[in-house]
């Protein structure tokens, strides 16, 4: 088991040891290609976000907005009433009473 771990360690050691040498590269002449894509969908969003923005602006509805905030309360005031009921009955017959 000592030599071959021995043996191991050696080939290890070997291949951290050895410099990997590639072909000498020249600058590059324009960004990579990652850099690129990153930048045409950074812009992408932004125009699609602008876009958005200007639709929602346009088509705000302040009467609307009114409407929907009273029917949300409306909406969730009855619904812990009915949720308290619905708790009730079910405590009570649970209990057996």
């Amino acid at each position: 088991m000592g030599t071959r771990f021995l043996l191991a360690l050696c080939l290890v050691l070997l291949v951290l040891s050895c410099e990997i040498q590639g072909l000498p590269q020249d600058e590059p002449a324009s960004p990579p290609l990652l850099a690129q894509v990153k930048e045409s969908l950074s812009s992408y969003w932004g125009t699609a976000k602008a876009a958005a923005q200007g639709l929602y602006e346009k088509t705000y509805l302040n009467d609307m907005d009114e409407k929907i905030r009273d029917l949300y309360s409306k909406g969730s005031a009855a619904m812990s009433t009915y949720a308290g009921i619905f708790t009730d009955q079910l405590l009570t017959l649970l209990k057996g009473e």
